[in-house]
């Protein structure tokens, strides 16, 4: 067995070509998170450019680990909802500083490494049923096309309806449009590279007309110095930011489990029985990247549901993943090119992505009111909660009740249920 395909965790061989448009489609979807990420922690305080280079190498180290010791073709950068969560709640809300905040990132994440190497969090991931995992996945397609149609100018904030349309004749969201009808029309042919295709048509479109501006390929990258080992680690284990490390473990285990059972399932990275192949290094890879992060200056990293899109695109092994990393690494150095991909040309493969993700419903159990109403509902709370671990909590809590009142008792097969049930409850109703 080659080297290369030693990290496919099917031990199938790899095609190098494929797992290269796959980690370039995935690195394109992701590539936002370099400039969205700093801007949001630069309101806690914190020096833009720095958090701009500790973003990139977090996300490219992170990938790397999850290319070489998850072997999955899954990308990871500091997660969106997770660096919100630190400036508007922790920094923001709650008035500590950012140097604190980073260090509830540092030991929510050191936690996170604990119950990776334990069976603890295999154990729970693995109990979930398979009819949740079909909704987790259709909830995760609604949440991104959600998501893709926001950033391609489709819907948009509402005071009486609170999303409503926008005008969609603006040349952003036409170019959109553009871009997925061809990444659609080139995938039912069977095109190859047909995603990456049109997310670079519709780039190319929007920097010909003027609507974004191209801002070039190479400059150097700012100094990391003013966030890099900044954390203040024993402030963070004082008892009043007890509530926040928890929320910060909590968000970050469901998110990513939601994204890994997402995306390998339509990989066919499963099992007979769903459970995610080589799931253990998977989950170990995510919880080291949420380390190293806060050591380089940012938030939590995380697992990437945009990495669907590389698969959509024959991403198929840790290859992707690795590739994925070293693009973002360059990436402190391609800054101008990076930032030129504009939101609606990804808004295009996400939401064809999104459209995919979706046919998960197709499989659940429709004869069983017990398998598929948790999952219906998971896959509304999710887009509406902007959340997929808020998502997972409502139907696990949902699927444990109906299980109680059907049966009349506790059933030892649905024990872990009830265990991440009340996990969620307590969050609901403590944080």
């Amino acid at each position: 067995m080659s080297l290369i395909q030693k990290l496919s965790p099917t031990g199938s061989p790899v095609s190098v070509s494929k797992e290269l448009v796959a980690a370039g489609t995935t690195f394109l979807s992701m590539a936002y998170i370099t400039i969205v990420n700093p801007a949001i922690l630069s309101d806690a305080g914190m020096d833009f450019g720095a958090v701009f280079v500790a973003t990139c190498i977090a996300a490219g180290i992170g990938s790397i680990l999850m290319g070489l010791v998850g072997r999955l073709p899954v990308g990871l950068a500091p997660g969106m909802g997770q660096n919100a969560f630190f400036t508007y709640v922790i920094v923001i809300g709650m008035g500590h500083p950012w140097q604190t905040a980073l260090g509830a990132v540092f030991v929510s994440g050191m936690l996170f490494v604990l119950i990776s190497i334990f069976p603890v969090r295999e154990w729970l991931i693995n109990s979930i049923p398979m009819n949740l995992k079909r909704g987790i996945s259709a909830g995760i397609g609604f949440f991104i096309g959600f998501i893709a149609l926001q950033n391609a100018g489709i819907v948009e904030a509402s005071d009486s309806t609170l999303v409503t349309m926008a005008n969609v004749a603006r040349p952003e969201t036409l170019f959109c449009f553009l871009g997925f009808t061809i990444i659609t029309v080139l995938s039912a042919r069977r095109i190859f590279g047909a995603i990456i295709l049109g997310i670079l048509t519709a780039s190319v479109l929007g920097w010909v007309s003027g609507i974004t501006a191209f801002g070039g390929v190479f400059s150097a990258p700012p100094s990391i110095a003013p966030v890099f080992l900044e954390l203040d680690i024993m402030a963070a284990l004082e008892v009043s930011l007890i509530p926040v490390v928890l929320a910060l473990l909590l968000v970050d285990v469901f998110d990513t489990a939601g994204t890994l059972v997402a995306v390998s399932s339509r990989a066919g990275l499963t099992d007979q029985r769903g459970r995610i192949l080589n799931l253990r290094g998977a989950l170990f890879a995510d919880s080291s990247a949420t380390l190293i992060g806060a050591l380089l200056g940012t938030s939590s990293t995380t697992s990437y549901i945009e990495s669907s899109a590389g698969v959509e695109a024959g991403g198929r092994s840790g290859l992707t993943a690795i590739l994925i990393g070293l693009l973002f690494l360059l990436a402190v150095f391609l800054a101008p090119l990076a930032q030129s991909v504009p939101a609606y040309a990804t808004a295009a493969a996400l939401l064809f992505v999104a459209c995919l993700m979706v046919s998960n419903l197709a499989e659940l159990n429709w004869e069983d009111y017990n398998e598929f109403v948790p999952a219906v509902l998971c896959t509304m709370a999710t887009p509406l909660a902007f959340s997929i671990a808020d998502g997972i909590g409502i139907a696990f809590i949902t699927y444990a009740l109906i299980r109680l009142f059907s049966w009349g008792r506790i059933m030892p097969a649905d024990l872990p249920v009830y265990f991440v049930a009340l996990l969620f409850l307590g969050k609901f109703i403590l944080l």
